[in-house]
């Protein structure tokens, strides 16, 4: 469990907060969320969490520990992964791996099998230098996992990557989750977000706007509707489109109807999308 309360941060002291007044618990064993846009705060506060940055007001405890009393050990149960990778670019991807696993006073996974788990088995022996930008990000998320964390943080993690590997790290943090590991996750990718967190939190200008599973905040803002599209009952072999409120008896009837007749090519649900939502709450999108 992790619980902030009233956190604050103040880069230059002169009372601008990029970080004002944010509160938020991660139940242990989930998945939790930061989405906003760049410079909206949710580095700063994982920075914070993670103790790269001084905590200036506010509270932070690990299952009940405040952070100011955890033992430095405690953070060999800890992962991070950078949304800008760090690493040894003299070194290959194995060496990188290795040497950050001799940093850890607890086993460690095999290096060469994390490498496999993130496709990068290939390219274990070739200098970091020579890595494109997705193999940089997918070296990173191996080196956070490579401690076996039971806290992990990950930094829009899906940044550079492919569907294809991007789907296989979206399988690896999955896997985590379910194994125990909580985690806390900043991204600006609102379909990772809504693939993989079991709560969000909008962050704007470094105070939380909305908060709550990806379902309920879709369902509070979208529409309860339905957009079919179905054949035309004449001889054009045309199609046409509606929107039906299948809360309301009328439309109901017409979408039972259609249906029956065998007429309906494709539904789709109106939720509100996760971007959506943060438009219609701050104005501004999330890229």
């Amino acid at each position: 469990m992790i619980r902030v309360q009233n956190l604050y941060h103040d880069y230059e002291g002169k009372g601008s907060f990029a970080v004002n007044d944010v509160s938020f618990e991660v139940p242990a064993g989930s998945i939790y969320g930061f989405l906003g846009p760049s410079g909206s705060g949710k580095s700063t506060v994982q920075n914070i969490l993670t103790k790269l940055l001084a905590l200036q007001q506010g509270t932070v405890s690990y299952e009940d520990v405040p952070l100011h009393e955890i033992h430095p050990s405690f953070f060999n149960r800890v992962g991070y992964s950078f949304e800008l990778p760090n690493l040894y670019t003299k070194l290959t991807g194995l060496e990188n791996l290795r040497l950050h696993a001799g940093l850890f006073s607890v086993p460690t996974e095999d290096p060469r099998r994390v490498l496999d788990m993130v496709g990068l088995a290939d390219a274990a022996h070739r200098k970091t230098a020579q890595y494109s930008k997705g193999m940089k990000q997918r070296l990173s998320f191996a080196r956070a996992i490579i401690n076996q964390p039971d806290l992990l943080f990950l930094d829009e993690p899906m940044s550079g990557l492919d569907p294809t590997t991007a789907a296989r790290i979206k399988t690896i943090i999955a896997e985590k989750r379910a194994s125990g590991v909580t985690i806390f996750m900043t991204t600006h990718n609102m379909y990772t977000a809504d693939e993989l967190c079991d709560q969000v939190a909008f962050l704007n200008n470094g105070r939380i706007i909305a908060a709550d599973t990806p379902r309920n905040l879709k369902l509070a803002y979208g529409e309860k509707s339905v957009r079919i599209e179905y054949a035309a009952d004449d001889a054009s072999a045309s199609f046409r489109t509606d929107t039906l409120f299948l809360d309301q008896e009328d439309d109901r009837r017409r979408f039972l109807a259609l249906t029956e007749a065998g007429r309906v090519e494709t539904v789709h649900s109106q939720e509100a999308s996760l971007e959506q939502i943060f438009v219609r709450l701050t104005g501004r999108g999330l890229s």
